[in-house]
């Protein structure tokens, strides 16, 4: 892999499913490999987050149970372990995360834990004033409503590149 490979994200369109709203706007970003393996993968994780302007928030894993945010962007650093996610609701997408991976989940996106490791540690990070609320089901028209209004921040929360994120999120400030 090289460096340009390490700073692109894959981007993963998800259209509404199994009752999770995801976002009709906004992709989510899964990076590869931006937080080198040895150290203190979490502190490095907090630190770059912090750096970027998404504070971190929380040390744990992601629920077994599909859920989904309406008042928050989540960011997700993956700094133990390894872990299948299902995005997007029971018919989403499987994604396979490892140490040093990092995801930016829009609000709305649904995401479940399938199975991880016995080390799978993840560091959580929302954008200065977004609050996490925890939904599961169907989403009403105001929870869509509020999916729609969660402001998008400035920077991304792995590289801080605002240009580059404005091309990924182009609708975000539409």
């Amino acid at each position: 892999m090289n460096d340009t490979d390490a700073v692109q994200p894959l981007v993963l369109r998800l259209d509404p499913d199994g009752g999770m709203p995801n976002n009709p706007r906004l992709p989510v970003l899964l990076w590869r490999a931006v937080v080198p393996p040895g150290g203190d993968p979490a502190a490095a994780f907090e630190a770059m987050f912090a750096r970027n302007g998404w504070p971190p928030a929380w040390r744990n894993g992601v629920y077994p149970f599909h859920h989904y945010h309406t008042e928050a962007h989540e960011a997700l650093g993956f700094a133990g372990g390894a872990a299948r996610l299902l995005l997007g609701g029971p018919n989403g997408q499987v994604v396979e995360v490892a140490a040093g991976d990092a995801a930016l989940l829009p609000a709305g996106v649904g995401h479940c834990r399938l199975e991880a490791s016995a080390d799978f540690l993840v560091v959580g990070a929302y954008p200065p004033g977004q609050h996490p609320d925890l939904c599961r089901g169907d989403a009403t028209a105001d929870m869509q409503a509020r999916i729609l209004r969660v402001p998008a921040p400035p920077l991304d929360p792995v590289h801080g590149d605002a240009a580059a994120f404005a091309r990924l999120w182009p609708q975000a400030t539409a």
